[in-house]
Parts: structure tokens; C-alpha cells; sequence
């Protein structure tokens, strides 16, 4: 995914200005993309530039106010073509396992409390989405189509921060039993 196709989501969704696209990004788009509202105003100017957007029309000068942007056809056509774009699994690239494999060779001082500290912040993440789901998607089973495809991005969200929390506990646990010394430094591991 790309920050070009989220800001066309977001926009699709509700046209917005650029402060409201940073707000509503760190309410939803951005538990799974992120951007700063620098790279979110950037991004705006070049999608107006290209024509897939456009700056609403204003009865308010223009000095001193928000834009607001809309999707333009174009725009849209091409969220369409890029969401019928199959797309490849990523590899997953996470500093902890790196520090976890760092560690393997040259031990690993502070590690269960680095451990312990990203257990805590998955913990508060899985709440935070769990709370999201109670409030935003109760049982109903004629939900739209539109809600459906929202309430299953949130249940990946809470399946992903579900296995972090299980998987550090087993980590933590696992660490518990082990002596502190630093493994061998040709061990295999995947």
C-alpha cells in the first residue's frame, strides 16, 4: 500500500482538509499505515498536481482557511486499479526480532525488559482495537458491505495484536527458564 492510496481512501470515504486527514488518520488508516501530516500535506499537493484530486471551492477567502479536497474521477479510478492489483505478502521487517537474533550473538542485557515494555504497548493496542469493535461494530448481521470490509481490517488489527501478546508472553516466559548467557555465534536459527 502506498500513502497516495490511503489519503484516495480517506478522501472517498469523507472529503477532507489536511488536518482533518492527520486526525483521522491517527483514528483509523493509520493504526496500519502511518504518515506524518508533513508527508500527508506533501502527498495532497501532488495528487491535486497529478489531477486526482481537487481543492473544494470556497465562498470563504482563501487566505486563513482550510482546503478541502475531494477525489476527482480520475482519483478514483485509480484507487480502483490499484486495489484490483493483486499484491504480494511483505516480509516482515520488526526491530525487536532483529534485536532477538542480535542478541542470540552478543547477549542480550535488558532484553526481557524491552520484552516486557512491547508486551505492554501490544496489551494497550489490542484494548484500544477491542473497544473500537464493541463501540463501532456490534453483532448485527445485516451490516453493509462497506462495514463488513471496516470490521474485518479491525479484526486483522486484533488478530495481529493478539499473537504479539501471546507470543511475547511465550518469549517472556521461555527467557525465564533460560540461563543468561549469549548463545553460540553460529547457531542456526530461521
Amino acid at each position: 500500500m502506498s500513502l497516495p492510496h490511503a489519503i484516495l481512501t480517506a478522501l472517498l470515504e469523507r472529503p477532507s482538509s489536511g488536518l482533518e486527514l492527520t486526525r483521522r488518520f491517527d483514528k483509523s488508516i493509520g493504526y496500519f499505515w502511518s504518515a506524518t501530516h508533513q508527508q500527508i500535506y506533501r502527498e495532497l499537493g501532488r495528487l491535486e498536481r497529478e489531477g486526482l484530486i481537487r481543492a473544494l471551492p470556497s465562498e470563504k477567502p482563501t487566505r486563513g482557511r482550510r482546503k478541502e479536497y475531494e477525489v476527482l474521477p480520475a482519483g478514483g479510478d485509480e484507487l480502483a486499479r490499484w486495489a484490483a492489483e493483486p499484491q504480494d505478502p511483505r516480509t516482515v521487517r520488526d526491530p525487536l526480532l532483529l534485536k532477538l537474533r542480535a542478541a542470540a550473538v552478543v547477549g542480550g542485557v535488558g532484553l526481557e525488559e524491552e520484552l516486557r515494555r512491547h508486551l505492554a504497548l501490544h496489551r494497550a493496542q489490542l484494548a484500544e482495537y477491542d473497544a473500537i469493535e464493541r463501540r463501532d461494530f456490534p453483532p448485527a448481521p445485516d451490516r453493509a458491505r462497506e462495514d463488513r470490509l471496516r470490521h474485518i481490517v479491525l479484526r486483522a488489527g486484533i488478530e495481529l495484536e493478539t499473537f504479539w501478546t501471546t507470543w511475547l508472553t511465550e518469549a517472556l516466559d521461555e527467557l525465564a527458564g533460560a540461563p543468561e548467557e549469549a548463545g553460540p555465534a553460529g547457531a542456526a536459527a530461521p
